[in-house]
């Protein structure tokens, strides 16, 4: 049994305890559970969610050219992530970005560089979830929030984790990415 919200497991309380007496015992239960531990359940939202967000790139997933440092967030209001260079790898480093994470969007933007994203097999963003379910359903890249050349299949997802190719497309101080995503309800870890 799954309960998401307050009202939900007030209602659940109702059903197990009917009797009026009991209201203080369904409190001390509540509050039990809330205390036990048990996983929190995030009714299909990326807010409240700790992620990661890495730059990779590989022609070879055995031989990555790239791979940023991570860094790590909760999901709130406002931007997530602020990404520079990092000077790490001669020749190749992070292009600046900024990523906002909605309750099922992200959106990517850039500051006043422009260029083209090497062209490799995989070159893009891979942002880490904190979860061991599918947090993904499905995605969609949303054509009037994006001025780059992404499209769907451009993003795979691999458990908590999404995948989003931007080799050989340019970036610059216009260029957007925006993409909806179809969040499950998996619990927060």
């Amino acid at each position: 049994m799954k309960l998401s919200n307050a009202k939900e497991l007030q209602v659940f309380w109702n059903r197990i305890l009917p009797f009026r007496s009991g209201a203080g015992m369904r409190a001390v239960l509540t509050v039990s559970l809330l205390l036990s531990g048990a996983p929190i359940w995030a009714d299909g939202t990326l807010q409240g969610r700790r992620v990661t967000l890495n730059v990779l790139t590989y022609d070879s997933p055995d031989q990555v050219i790239l791979d940023s440092q991570g860094r790590t967030v909760t999901v709130s209001d406002g931007v997530e992530f602020g990404m520079g260079p990092e000077y790490r790898t001669p020749g190749f480093d992070v292009v600046p970005v900024q990523v906002q994470i909605g309750q099922s969007r992200i959106e990517f933007s850039y500051g006043t560089e422009r260029g083209t994203f090497w062209d490799a097999k995989f070159n893009g963003y891979v942002l880490r979830f904190k979860t061991d379910c599918a947090l993904f359903t499905g995605w969609h890249v949303d054509a009037a929030g994006t001025t780059m050349a992404v499209t769907d299949s451009d993003i795979h997802a691999e458990v908590g984790a999404l995948f989003i190719n931007v080799a050989g497309r340019d970036y610059g101080p216009d260029a957007t990415l925006a993409v909806d995503l179809d969040v499950a309800d998996c619990p927060m870890s």
